[in-house]
């Protein structure tokens, strides 16, 4: 069931009335909220890197995001004050929790939790009710990062999403339950319902195409082309084996091709729904033509206006669509006479005290996850301190994860990888099961210990420092820095590969080169490694320390980045 303006904005009313906070609803209304007027007459909707999170979440920004070559203090590498002064945020507001980790704990409180899918669905349908032929693009990352999703293989987010009424999807985390059940659903959940697109992924023997490249769809008149990009390092990021006879890559020659092939077609319209990140977006933007907007996703930004890339063709709108369901991107065209006259772009942040949910969508959600409640609500421990993970070093989270591996591995240091997606916990809330399988929960959780020498140990950090910060932005493989514990260390980002790490420290004394430590760590790409599940690692030390108290980061001392604007000081 649609609701029309005016039948919405009652909604809201009357659901602040019900006691919901009305500063919040206030404030957000000052800035327009979900009152946004149709325009043009071609509507694109994006979600992107949800990673199954089918209930509202506190979800913390980051308050690092380095910048560096060309895109030292440029989108999307700002973080707090810096974000907002770009883009003409008032500190304080909706947006400022929206967007940034500012105040975060208080602003938390004031506004509440973000996403959840029976909000979105609300919101969704509501922008849809006055776009009429509009699209919803999904850009990945939407069937793993929860305990339900895991333990149906997908199966609770696929259903949502066709629910939710995804038009076009591509893909990265989905790859990772292995190309059988990829397969398996785009040919038969998603068969006459949702396009599976990806121009870069192609079988390895011959190179033939695995999925559709595009789709072009007639949109009141105006044919318009989705083209789909898969992440480009799915087999170096994750494991190889679960996809072993498919090819990934950037494969910018081919997207030229496909964009060329899709023109020829009659498209006046093209977009490119992507999941490479966005600085490599940025950068596709600048070299293939004919692309009028990338709608991207991977690294979680959420940027609240399009970049305008120049290129030899023309111009290309670059946007980025945050993560874990707490916006939605909305891109309108106006196209007159087969060319675009003008484009409005809207990335709406989904406040869950400010929708109603969809009934709908929540029947089906409460349907999905009735078998598993009793297991996701298992109180493990209390906290203390905020715990997130987002950042580009290290978070609470991710710190917790590291002190339970020492000690319970008896390790002398861990590394927890670098995984964006991953919700937050407010001081005084109970971490449940399904709180630690919110930071845990992939088809690859084994732990384990190895003996590294010192050398071998800082020729890791150098080449994961190098995936996040190689200048080329096509260098750059995926994620956040490894997160490390138990051992310090200095990294200078103004130098080059090999000579990033410096000063590495364990208990006081310098590493040693030839010298073998004790190294904890979860989540091995290499087949066949055997050990316990991470969230039993995590679970048997929350269950025994009861009361979590603040987690004193582990993060190393930065050289080279002064007056860095992806840095909260």
């Amino acid at each position: 069931m649609s609701m029309n303006r005016r039948e919405f904005l009652h909604m809201l009313a009357m659901a602040a009335a019900s006691g919901m906070v009305l500063g919040s609803r206030s404030a957000f209304s000052a800035s327009g909220g979900y009152d946004l007027p149709p325009y043009g007459n071609v509507s694109l909707l994006h979600i992107t890197d949800c990673h199954a999170q089918l209930k509202p979440i506190y979800f913390r920004e980051p308050s690092v995001n380095i910048g560096v070559g060309g895109g030292r203090n440029k989108v999307p590498h700002l973080v707090g004050e810096n974000l907002l002064k770009a883009f003409g945020i008032k500190p304080g507001t909706p947006d400022a929790y929206a967007f940034t980790c500012l105040d975060f704990e208080h602003a938390a409180k004031v506004y509440g939790k973000v996403g959840g899918f029976a909000h979105l669905a609300t919101l969704v349908k509501n922008i849809r009710a006055s776009r009429p032929g509009s699209l919803l693009l999904d850009g990945g990352d939407s069937w793993q990062g929860s305990a339900t999703a895991l333990w149906t293989k997908g199966q609770d987010m696929i259903d949502a999403c066709k629910l939710l009424g995804v038009d076009v999807m591509t893909g990265h985390w989905e790859f990772t339950y292995g190309a059988d059940r990829v397969k398996e659903v785009v040919d038969r959940d998603f068969k006459g319902k949702i396009d599976f697109l990806a121009q870069n992924v192609k079988t390895a023997d011959f190179g033939d195409p695995v999925f559709k490249h595009y789709t072009i769809r007639i949109i009141n008149g105006v044919p318009v082309a989705i083209i789909g990009q898969a992440f480009p390092y799915t087999p170096i990021a994750n494991p190889r084996y679960m996809i072993a006879d498919w090819t990934f890559g950037i494969q910018e020659e081919s997207m030229q091709q496909v964009v060329n092939e899709v023109r020829a077609k009659g498209a006046a319209v093209v977009v490119l729904l992507s999941h490479n990140g966005m600085d490599v977006d940025l950068k596709m933007a600048s070299r293939v033509t004919g692309i009028d907007a990338i709608m991207g996703g991977h690294t979680h930004d959420g940027v609240p206006a399009p970049t305008i890339v120049r290129n030899s063709g023309g111009q290309t709108l670059v946007t980025n669509a945050g993560s874990n369901g707490k916006f939605l991107g909305v891109l309108d065209f106006d196209v007159r006479g087969g060319k675009i006259a003008g484009t409005r772009y809207k990335l709406l942040p989904v406040f869950a005290n400010l929708l109603q949910p969809d009934a709908e969508m929540a029947a089906l959600i409460d349907k999905m996850r009735a078998p598993y409640e009793e297991k996701l609500s298992e109180k493990l421990a209390v906290t203390e301190g905020m715990l997130y993970r987002r950042g580009n070093f290290n978070g609470t989270f991710d710190q917790l994860i590291l002190d339970a591996l020492i000690e319970v591995k008896g390790a002398d240091a861990a590394f927890s990888p670098g995984f964006r997606w991953g919700t937050t916990l407010l001081p005084g809330e109970d971490i449940t099961m399904e709180h630690l399988m919110d930071q845990t929960a992939i088809t690859y959780p084994q732990s384990s210990t190895l003996e590294m020498t010192g050398q071998t140990i800082k020729a890791i950090l150098e080449d994961v420092l190098d995936n996040l910060f190689n200048p080329d932005p096509y260098k750059q493989q995926g994620g956040d820095m490894v997160r490390v514990g138990g051992i310090t260390y200095t990294c200078d980002l103004s130098q080059g590969y090999g000579k990033r790490i410096g000063n590495l420290m364990l208990k006081g004394k310098q590493l040693e080169a030839g010298k073998k430590y004790k190294i904890a760590g979860w989540a091995p790409v290499t087949e066949g490694v055997k050990g316990e599940p991470i969230w039993d690692v995590v679970a048997g030390y929350l269950r025994d320390k009861k009361t979590i108290a603040p987690r004193s980061l582990n993060v190393p001392r930065l050289l080279g980045v002064e007056g860095n604007e992806g840095i909260i000081a």
